[in-house]
This record gives C-alpha cells, structure tokens and sequence, in this order.
C-alpha cells in the first residue's frame, strides 16, 4: 500500500498570511513617503505629521488587545478578512478627502488624524489574529519560522512601498499612490476569505498525512506548563518583561517605517524617486534576515527551549541593530550610511519573530490577546518615536534622533539579559522537541 503523501494547505495558508502582512504594511507606510508631496500641498509640517503617524498608532494601540479577542472569539477568517476591508475604505479616503472636501489646514489635519486612527484600529488584527493562526496551522517546531515567513510581509511592503509611491506620485499625483494601494486591500480579503479555514482540520484540501505533521506535538497545558488556560498569564512577570522589550522595539521600528524616507532625501540629499530606490534596500535586506533569524529561534529552542533561544537571537540582533544605526548616523559617506543602515535593519528583523513565538509560547490558547497585548506595548514605543523624532531633529539634528533609536536597541538587550534571570522554567515541550528531532 502507498504511503499517502502529505499536502501542501499550511503553506498556503502562511502564504496568505505574508501577505496580509505585506498589503497591512503598504497601507501604513504609503503615507510616509507620499507626505514629500503632502505636505507642501496640504500645508502641514514634520510636526503635524508626525501627530498624523501617531494617530494610526495610536488606534492601532487601543484596538489591539479587542482584536485579538475577536480573532480567539471567531476566528482568523472572519477577522482577518473584515479588517482589510476597513483598511482599503481607510486608504481611499486618505487620498480622497484631504483637500478636496476639507480645504483648510486645520481641518484636513483633523480629517487626516480621523481617518489615520480608523486605519490603526482596523490594522490592530493583523499580527495578533495572524499569529494564532500562524499557531493552528504550523507544527511546533516550526512556530517561529512561521511567525518569520508571515512577518516577512512587513519587509516586502516596505521595500516596495518606496519606489511605487514615489513613481506613482511623480507620474499621477501623490493622490492616486492612495487609490492603487488600497485595492490590494480589498484584493487579500476576498482571496482570505475564499481559501482559508481557522483550523486545519476544517479544510477539505487538508489530508491526513499532513494533519499528522501539523499536530506533531499536541500543544497541551502538560506540554507547556508556562502557559496556564486563564488570564492570570497577564500578571506572569516574563510576559511583563517581553512587553516591556517590545516598546523598544516598536521606538525602533517606526523610526525606519516612518522617517527613514524622508532622513534619505532631507538629510542624504537623494532625490524623490532615487530615494524611494535606496529607501528599499534596508527592507530587502530584512527580507533575508528575518527566515534565517526565525530558522535559528527554532533551532536554539530546540537545544536550549524557546524562550533561551528567543534571547540568544532577540539579544544579538538587537545588540547590532543599536551600534549599526549610531554608525550610520555618524558617517559622512552617505554609501556607507545606506549600506549599514541596511545591516541595521536586517539585525532588527532577524530578530522580530522570536518577540511573536514567545508570546505564542507564554499565552497557550490566549494567544490573540496576549500578542495583542505585547503590540499594544510595542505601538507606544512607536508613538513614542514618531513624536520625539521630529522634536529632536528640529532642535538638536538627525543624529541625536537616530541615536536615541540606538540607545532604546541596547535597552532593550538589556531587558532580554534581565529576562533571562527571571527564570524561564521546566520546558517540557522543548525537552520533547530535542528528543524527537535527536
């Protein structure tokens, strides 16, 4: 009799993922490059836009922890699917409404925070919901290769946001680089809500061979004893300390979402499309860093469990990622800058999935709301930086901005050092991992 051959639907389904990823960060970061034209057509400052970045954070803070309720409650099809509707209405109106309804400075500012903060709530799913499906759907030896693939969205969409939105607004108007982007939108949550199922086991193209890779290893609370089924994980000082460490990451981050752009053409002089080019390389980059700092997590937690091998790789990326961005910000080669600015980025990458698969690991069946819990954290560092940024450059220049990012990245080794003693338990489901993979 022949062995029945597995098939291939949990692939396609973190595909889909990726790429709710993908089209969730080309929603958010087409307005950091279409405001070189924005601003001088609306009338608004750095200032202003940075209140206008922080606006989408800021929904996008307060919805997340409900948005992963919701995806625990119903699911990540429905989920998933109705918050990309909301993120292509959200797009359109960006482009549509500024100035052309609202023609004053005041009121278009007020309409773009509006619409800007309806965009951060209905992007609050995307993470959290991804990342429970990420967990039915993937076996647990490959959770934080799947979280990475479906992070990898996030690289991709930067680094094609740049050069379209700058094209698109030197060929049609910066209005028109709102009105392309929002279709993908409308495009993922049709095909989402077409294929995907919230479990395998719902699936009909799922066999039986592959349902046994899924399921491995039973996620059960005797296989992992650090995640009790209550919400008294909340109070567990680890998921304190994780979510303490990704408000750095978060200052980070959306300082290269949301300034890196405008730092290449204010600062480094290089032209709209040109740098829309360069602004790329730093998120092509990550592209390759973020898998081979995933495959790592997961080959350090098979040996050492997996909230040790979240810090051995969590600790030397973002180690790196500090001392690389004040080196960029400190050379007067502008090639230089680029080049290590975009080793800067990758190290920052490689290491965001293992934040992802330790909150999977902590939070057991709360993993929507425990993941929503850490972006939440993670998004106030992101309105953190896109506040002080603009301050600090306006009074004490670009450097002392980039470095404050560098010196949030060394805090944030520090946390994972102190993590570290605080104890990271028996790991069972890690000792049953090197014994099947041994």
């Amino acid at each position: 009799m022949t062995e029945q051959k597995p098939t291939s639907v949990r692939w396609l389904v973190l595909a889909l993922l990726s790429a709710f990823s993908l089209v969730s960060y080309l929603e958010r970061v087409n307005i950091s490059i279409a405001a070189e034209m924005m601003m001088p057509a609306l009338g608004i400052d750095k200032i202003q836009l940075g209140q206008i970045f922080s606006s989408f954070l800021l929904g996008y803070a307060i919805f997340q922890v409900p948005a992963g309720w919701l995806g625990d409650r119903f699911g990540p099809r429905l989920t998933l699917a109705g918050a990309a509707l909301i993120w292509g209405v959200s797009t359109v109106l960006t482009g549509l409404v500024p100035g052309a309804l609202f023609t004053g400075v005041n009121s278009v500012l007020f309409f773009l925070l509006l619409i800007r903060f309806v965009l951060g709530a209905g992007e609050a799913a995307t993470y959290p919901v991804a990342a429970r499906a990420v967990r039915s759907w993937m076996p647990p030896s490959q959770h934080a290769l799947g979280n990475s693939l479906m992070l990898g969205g996030m690289p991709i969409a930067s680094a094609i946001a740049a050069p379209l939105v700058s094209w698109l607004m030197l060929r049609f108007g910066w209005r028109y680089s709102f009105y392309v982007t929002s279709a993908a939108a409308f495009l993922i949550a049709t095909v989402w809500l077409w294929f995907s199922r919230d479990r395998p086991q719902e699936h009909r193209a799922v066999n039986a061979a592959e349902l046994s890779i899924i399921e491995e290893i039973p996620l059960s609370p005797v296989a992992e004893p650090a995640s009790p089924n209550s919400w008294k994980i909340f109070s567990d000082r680890r998921v304190l300390l994780l979510s303490l460490s990704y408000i750095c990451e978060g200052y980070v981050l959306f300082i290269f979402v949301f300034w890196l752009y405008i730092y290449l053409v204010d600062v480094r002089h290089f032209g709209i499309l040109r740098g829309g080019m360069i602004a790329s390389l730093p998120w092509i980059t990550g592209i390759f860093f973020m898998p081979l700092g995933g495959f790592l997590c997961d080959r350090f937690s098979i040996r050492h469990g997996r909230l040790a091998g979240a810090r051995i790789v969590i600790m030397a990326g973002y180690g790196l990622c500090g001392v690389l961005l004040f080196v960029a910000a400190l050379s007067s080669n502008r090639v230089l800058a680029v080049a290590v600015l975009c080793l800067s980025v990758g190290c920052l990458l490689g290491a965001e999935s293992s934040f992802w698969t330790s909150a999977v690991h902590l939070a057991g069946e709360k993993v929507g709301a425990i993941s929503g819990v850490m972006n939440t954290t993670g998004i106030l560092g992101g309105i953190a930086s896109t506040q002080l940024v603009p301050i600090l450059v306006k009074y004490y220049g670009w450097l002392v901005a980039l470095g404050s990012g560098a010196a949030v990245a060394v805090a944030c080794v520090l946390i994972w050092w102190r993590l570290g003693h605080a104890g990271f338990g028996h790991d069972v489901h890690a000792m049953q991992l090197k014994k099947h993979y041994s």
